[in-house]
């Protein structure tokens, strides 16, 4: 019996007409061997905590189940604000969808599985190098509680892949809720396939918005949906300190889930100018300016599904954007600095802290983290993480005073309350780059192991974990200059 057998396996997108996709078997790759396998994501499944030979198979494309019917999406997009029609799947397929136990639905979606009709001049693979990246940072945003796809798992090979050095080619076996994105409707809206632009939204509000269907206008119910999700995904971004990289709007999913890991960053010194990217030279997707990138792709979006909804309802979902974004990062900086009611001078207040972190280079994790231990450690570790102490001393006090003057129920808050709340969302470990790049550099010498300590670390990142003080360590000088580009 296979163990595709007694998991719960559908294929709802290949049931669409065949131009959104075009059907492809994966191109194995040479003497494939597992580097990771997510056993707790796994078990949601029924999978087992353990691979073995025949996932190995399936999920490198050695051996393809009649449960799954690979296909290549087609879709479009604009990247760096720029429309191209020749985008689609370049080397993933949409295998199959999978059910937890608990019913709820994910694509399973292989990654680096070789050319397609849509690879243009690539090769359709990946390397390791950018694999590893992926799968640990899609974990690391999923134990931070932000909307993500998951890795299910990563897979080596003896593949010689070529970019500025020869590399080895990898998979990654992506989940996520849905892979449609802003693309799939732009590419039926520049193409005027209205009958399947139309199709396209109706199947989204089936399977992923249902409580759409009985709304007045449920496609401008959905897009209301979409806009929503778009502005919290973004606020959890900023608040954690997120770079992206590459917001293209094939890039963004309808669901509202982080999508698609290239040349992303986590802050180390709090700088809103930072581009993660170096191939971004203008600086599009540049930390600062993802609230107004996200916008601009929900404004392509808008324009794609213009034929199913009126410009003034266009206009008026347009105009959620940023109150759903302000009021999602306001709520999410108040509980980070562990402040339980919301009072008028709060955006003073976080607007006076990153002033003073960005004047003065400090870490921006560590210094939300050492804020949080206040009631163990007093207020003199938190000032010494800034250079210039008197300015951390008046940014304290008034932190301190709003902090007194707050009333719960008529009661002030304690000093232990406070912080417990804080140390729950201020992470102790996020996935800087260097600990990417010593991960990377340890696994393409076959060994794993920092690999599993990262993922060990991540999946709980608000706890202690006192025996990996060194993956909270700030970054050496070398780690705080790394470039990633898109060359994957």
């Amino acid at each position: 019996m296979s163990i595709w057998d007694s998991v719960n396996v559908t294929h709802r997108f290949s049931q669409l007409p065949s131009l959104f996709y075009t059907r492809v078997m994966p191109q194995p790759l040479d003497n494939v061997k597992w580097v990771a396998w997510n056993s707790k994501l796994a078990v949601q499944f029924g999978l087992p905590t353990t691979p073995n030979e025949e996932l190995l198979q399936t999920l490198s494309g050695l051996e393809i189940p009649g449960h799954f019917d690979p296909l290549a999406m087609k879709y479009t997009g604009h990247q760096f604000g720029v429309y191209n029609p020749d985008l689609g799947d370049g080397r993933g397929l949409l295998l199959a969808e999978m059910t937890t136990l608990a019913g709820e639905v994910f694509d399973i979606h292989l990654k680096g599985a070789g050319l397609t009709p849509y690879s243009r001049m690539g090769d359709g693979r990946a390397v390791l190098r950018s694999t590893i990246r992926e799968y640990l940072c899609s974990e690391a945003m999923a134990g931070l509680g932000i909307p993500t796809t998951r890795a299910l798992a990563m897979i080596d090979s003896d593949t010689p892949v070529y970019r500025e050095t020869v590399e080895t080619g990898a998979m990654l076996v992506r989940l996520a809720n849905t892979h449609i994105r802003f693309g799939h409707f732009e590419y039926l809206f520049y193409s005027n396939q209205i009958a399947e632009l139309r199709l396209l939204a109706d199947k989204v509000i089936e399977w992923y918005y249902p409580e759409c269907q009985t709304a007045e206008l449920p496609y401008v119910a959905m897009f209301q949906e979409i806009v929503t999700r778009t502005a919290h995904m973004v606020a959890h971004w900023q608040a954690v300190g997120f770079a992206h990289g590459v917001m293209n709007t094939d890039n963004m999913s309808i669901l509202g889930q982080t999508f698609d890991y290239g040349p992303y960053g986590f802050l180390d010194d709090y700088d809103p100018t930072f581009i993660c990217n170096h191939s971004d030279y203008q600086g599009r997707y540049r930390f600062d300016r993802q609230p107004r990138i996200a916008l601009w792709n929900l404004s392509a979006l808008a324009h794609a599904l213009s034929p199913l909804i009126q410009r003034d309802d266009l206009e008026a979902t347009l105009g959620l954007f940023e109150t759903e974004l302000n009021e999602e990062y306001s709520r999410l900086m108040r509980a980070k600095l562990g402040l339980w009611t919301r009072e008028k001078g709060d955006s003073e207040l976080f607007d006076e802290l990153f002033t003073m972190l960005t004047a003065n280079h400090t870490d921006y994790t560590r210094f939300l983290r050492q804020l949080s231990c206040l009631d163990r450690d007093g207020e003199q570790p938190v000032i010494d993480l800034v250079l210039n102490r008197d300015q951390a001393k008046q940014w304290m006090t008034l932190y301190q005073e709003r902090c007194d003057s707050e009333r719960v129920k008529g009661e002030p808050v304690s000093a232990f309350l406070r912080c417990e709340k804080m140390r729950q969302v201020n992470p102790k470990f996020i996935l800087r780059n260097y600990l990417a790049q010593q991960a990377i550099e340890q696994a393409e010498q076959d060994d794993y192991s920092q690999i599993e300590q990262l993922m060990s670390v991540l999946a709980k990142p608000f706890d202690e974990h006192p025996n990996n003080e060194d993956l909270a360590k700030l970054p050496p000088e070398w780690g705080k200059h790394l470039e990633i580009s898109c060359s994957s």
